[in-house]
């Protein structure tokens, strides 16, 4: 993926520290509360001791509840719950009977993990009115009331554009970026469709800038077929899982692609008989990552123990 997608260092971490074990945790999500369980999801809201440090996070907590819910339901799913067996104990035997070292449970991590894609993107944009109207700038700088209306409009004709890879498409149409297709191929291949939408979308605060996320799960080419008795048979597309192996290049390390989108748009503002015609530039980051969810039944039953993505 060179020149198109770019590997994000990080700091090395040392195997030999173990940090301690939190039971709970307590956020600030601008302005809301949020105690995240060793044993459960989100708690009350409103449940807090005064002993407890709360860790303040510049982050849309409305997202944060997607995530964790979405984490939540693939774990049980994978791992089953106390009254539900789940894909995991179906398959346990696809570890012993592995063909090759190339799918021993040690280098394959897919046979006993549930893998997540995650997809973000951060868009900035930058919305140039025609010459003469009414929205502009002062000598300073400083937008004027038509014009920060105008940068209202443009993030909420944004907003409503949730199609996933529909402007990297027309960048590959524009462009003729063959590493890009291949990108969209790639991530269209484990796990995403081509007409997929945007999980999560919301405009910044005080910022012409609109974050998203995505989450699939990872094809990894195990399927679970049912029988008549009810149990499941399961099966494993080798070449499949050659191609989700492909992702784990992806885990801990995440990888970011950037690039300009330019666009002309017919906006009619508030007041307006006519619209006018609006070029809108956006400089959109994509940030991509795998995670890995598996379960800590030793310390905490129903924790789950991820490999998240650093938001």
């Amino acid at each position: 993926m060179a020149g198109i997608i770019t590997q994000v260092s990080q700091t090395p971490i040392q195997a030999n520290i173990q940090p301690p074990l939190l039971t709970r945790l307590s956020l600030e999500l601008r302005g809301k509360r949020s105690h995240r369980q060793a044993t459960s999801s989100l708690t009350d809201p409103g449940e807090n001791s005064e002993e407890e440090e709360v860790y303040g996070v510049d982050f849309d907590p409305d997202c944060f509840s997607f995530v964790l819910q979405f984490f939540r339901s693939a774990s049980d799913t994978f791992y089953g719950t106390e009254i539900s067996p789940g894909l995991y104990l179906a398959q346990q035997h696809l570890i012993d009977a592995s063909p090759s070292s190339d799918f021993a449970p040690n280098q394959n991590p897919l046979l006993s993990k549930q893998a997540i894609i995650v997809l973000r993107e951060e868009l900035e944009y930058f919305s140039i009115p025609p010459k003469g109207g009414k929205s502009s700038t002062d000598a300073n700088g400083i937008a004027n009331e038509s014009m920060l209306d105008l940068k209202r409009d443009c993030g909420k004709y944004l907003l409503e554009k949730r199609s996933i890879f529909t402007a990297l498409q027309r960048n590959v149409n524009k462009e003729n970026n063959i590493a890009e297709q291949h990108l969209i191929d790639m991530l269209c291949m484990s796990g995403f469709d081509r007409d997929d939408e945007w999980g999560f979308r919301a405009l910044e605060p005080s910022r012409c800038c609109i974050s998203s996320i995505a989450l699939v799960l990872l094809k990894t080419g195990i399927v679970h077929h049912p029988t008549a008795s009810g149990e499941k048979q399961v099966t494993i597309d080798y070449n499949q899982m050659a191609t989700a192996q492909k992702l784990l290049l992806f885990w801990r390390k995440p990888a970011r692609k950037c690039w300009w989108d330019g666009i002309e748009i017919e906006l009619k503002q508030a007041g307006e008989d006519t619209p006018r015609s609006i070029k809108l530039w956006a400089r959109r980051v994509w940030t991509l990552e795998l995670s890995l969810v598996r379960l800590l039944s030793l310390y905490f039953p129903r924790q789950m123990d991820v490999s998240v993505t650093k938001f």
